[in-house]
């Protein structure tokens, strides 16, 4: 049995986008090492970039909506997984933004961020979906920290999290 790759650190931000009723938008993504996977829009972080700066424009490069910023910080979290080729341990803060509806759509200009991001489709999930879908979310538990958070919480601090059909590796 070969050895767990040494991973390289990578500072990331998300964006948790909610709708009125807790409904989240979230993005399909396609990870050479653990497969589809549903996250919020982000990604890492630029040299000297904050995490609550990274968030917002990634959620702007994803999405294309400029009319949403970053609000509270809701949790970090910590996991392992290949980017282009080079295995990472993600360091990630995660944010709340809301949402006029779930009827908007991205903006015209998201195609081939969505292709180098290797981003399959998108949807807004109702809390009752996130909380029964066998598919596999970024962060495992990002229902509960949904149906648990309440202004003025401070943010939830989950380490390293293991992800389905990925061995624990070290950093």
């Amino acid at each position: 049995m070969s050895p767990a790759p040494t991973r390289r650190a990578r500072r990331a931000a998300r964006v948790a986008v909610r709708d009125a009723q807790g409904a989240v938008f979230l993005l399909r993504y396609d990870n050479e090492e653990v497969g589809p996977h549903w996250a919020m829009p982000g990604g890492g972080l630029g040299p000297g970039e904050s995490p609550r700066e990274g968030a917002l424009r990634e959620l702007r490069e994803e999405t294309g909506w400029t009319d949403l910023a970053p609000g509270p910080l809701l949790c970090t979290w910590t996991h392992d997984f290949t980017r282009a080729g080079v295995p990472v341990r993600q360091f990630e803060h995660i944010y709340l933004a809301d949402a006029p509806g779930t009827d908007r759509e991205l903006g015209p200009d998201v195609a081939e961020e969505h292709r180098a991001d290797r981003i399959l489709g998108w949807r807004w999930w109702a809390p009752e979906e996130l909380r029964h879908t066998d598919k596999q979310i970024w962060p495992p538990q990002l229902h509960a920290l949904l149906d648990a958070w309440s202004p003025g919480d401070p943010p939830a601090e989950l380490g390293h999290v293991p992800l389905k059909g990925l061995p624990d590796t070290v950093g």
